[in-house]
């Protein structure tokens, strides 16, 4: 890898890591979509794999509720694995022309909805249902894109978690999404890319953890609210480069 790609990457894993420490998301989003601006996205995401399980790993350990959500969460975390790999093709030959666009266009749905404040209300005994729907469109979204935030976050958001439930639930969801993703790569030319690749992929683990603690620190005292306006302004405009090239 050329240096100056090396520095563009650990530029975007500190970034990455930086968001998700403010807002308890955001590194596999901002990841793909800036790294797919000069890589291809099965290279971005072999990239990603490891900042962003051990970044995942450590939001999800962190806090009293993960056996607990564990037990409520299984269906959303099965359909996701079972989406992932069903949508494999997505990765390797059918989906890969189009993985650039597929990208630019779920960046640029996750940052309507955000922008919007749309807020998804699940009723209780839903979950059975729409749990394992939620997950396999995720993991389908997940296997085209690398992305795996629509629509899990915001079913996660929909079910009446409180904010501590709803920081290690992401945490658990993306860990899941990050192994599922890890499992299909292993199975196709990922693996090998991702282990040329080992070396700048360990960089991006500290830079991350880095860029957590700092958001983490800055978090109680940025307004919550202006960032993720910027922030969803921001996915919307990379979306909609990235989904104009890949259809260009």
């Amino acid at each position: 890898m050329e240096l100056s790609i090396f520095a563009y990457v650990l530029a975007i894993f500190a970034l990455a890591g930086f968001t998700k420490g403010i807002i308890g998301l955001g590194l596999p989003t901002i990841s793909m979509g800036l790294l797919a601006v000069a890589l291809s996205p099965v290279e971005a995401a072999a990239l990603l794999i490891l900042p962003s399980l051990v970044t995942n790993a450590w939001q999800m350990l962190d806090g009293p509720h993960l056996r607990s959500l564990v037990r409520r969460l299984w269906p959303l975390n099965l359909g996701v694995c079972l989406g992932t790999w069903a949508g494999a093709a997505f990765l390797s030959g059918l989906g890969g022309p189009y993985g650039t666009a597929t990208l630019g266009v779920a960046l640029i749905a996750y940052a309507l909805s955000g922008l919007a404040a749309l807020r998804l209300a699940v009723p209780a005994g839903a979950e059975r249902w729409m749990g394992p729907v939620a997950g396999a469109t995720t993991g389908a979204i997940t296997a085209a894109t690398g992305v795996f935030v629509v629509p899990a976050v915001p079913y996660l958001q929909g079910i009446g978690l409180t904010k501590d439930e709803l920081v290690q639930a992401l945490g658990l969801s993306f860990t899941v999404s990050t192994v599922a993703l890890a499992v299909i790569l292993a199975g196709s030319n990922g693996m090998s890319i991702g282990l040329g690749l080992l070396w700048p992929s360990v960089a991006g683990v500290t830079v991350a953890l880095a860029g957590m603690r700092l958001g983490q620190a800055v978090r109680a005292r940025l307004s919550a609210q202006t960032f993720r306006l910027w922030f969803f302004a921001g996915l919307l405009a990379l979306g909609a480069y990235l989904a104009a090239r890949g259809l260009l």
